[in-house]
C-alpha cells in the first residue's frame, strides 16, 4: 500500500498510510465528503488535520501538492486553503483506489471561495503521493492558460 509522504518545513516528517488517516483526531475526519463537495463521494481529513499530525513551521507559507503517478504538481498557499482543504483517503471505507484518483486525492471545495489566483480547480490533486510545506512556491505544473486547462482536460477524457 502506498504511504503519503509528508515532508519540508516540518517538525515531524511522515509517511501516513491508510490506517493513519484512520486514526486522525475525529474531529477532522470527513465521514461523506459529498456534504461539502456533491457528486464526491468517500471519505478524507481536513487539511488541519494534517497539521496537527505534522507541525509545519510557522515559516511553511506554502503547500507542495505532488502526483507522480501522471508527474502533476501544484504549489499553493497554504494559508489560503489551511481551513478548506482535504485529503481524500478512502471511498466507501476502502483505500482510495487509482481509479478514483487514489491513493490520495487534495481536494478544495469550493475552490473560488479562496480568493486568490494561485487556487483553481487544477489544485485539486489527484494520485498524491506527496505534501510538501515550503516557505517560497515550489515546482508547480498546472496550466497556464485557458488553452493548456483545456488540453489536459481533453487528455484526462481521452478526447
Amino acid at each position: 500500500m502506498t504511504a503519503l509522504k509528508v515532508s519540508g518545513l516540518v517538525e515531524n516528517e511522515i509517511a501516513l498510510q491508510f490506517e493513519d488517516f484512520q486514526q486522525i483526531n475525529a474531529a477532522q475526519q470527513i465521514d461523506d465528503i459529498s456534504s461539502l463537495m456533491p457528486g464526491r463521494t468517500g471519505q478524507a481529513i481536513t487539511l488541519i488535520g494534517l497539521v496537527d499530525v505534522c507541525h509545519p513551521s510557522g515559516e511553511a507559507e506554502f503547500l507542495g501538492l505532488h502526483g507522480s503517478l501522471d508527474d502533476f504538481h501544484a504549489s499553493i498557499p497554504l494559508a489560503a486553503v489551511l481551513k478548506r482543504g482535504l485529503i481524500q483517503y478512502a471511498d466507501d471505507g476502502q483505500a482510495l483506489d487509482v481509479k478514483a484518483g487514489g491513493p490520495y486525492r487534495f481536494l478544495i471545495p469550493d475552490h473560488a471561495a479562496c480568493n486568490t489566483d494561485d487556487i483553481d480547480e487544477c489544485a485539486n490533486v489527484k494520485f498524491l503521493d506527496h505534501i510538501e510545506f515550503t516557505a517560497t512556491r515550489g515546482f508547480d505544473n498546472r496550466p497556464e492558460d485557458e488553452q493548456e486547462h483545456a488540453a489536459l482536460h481533453a487528455k484526462e477524457h481521452g478526447h
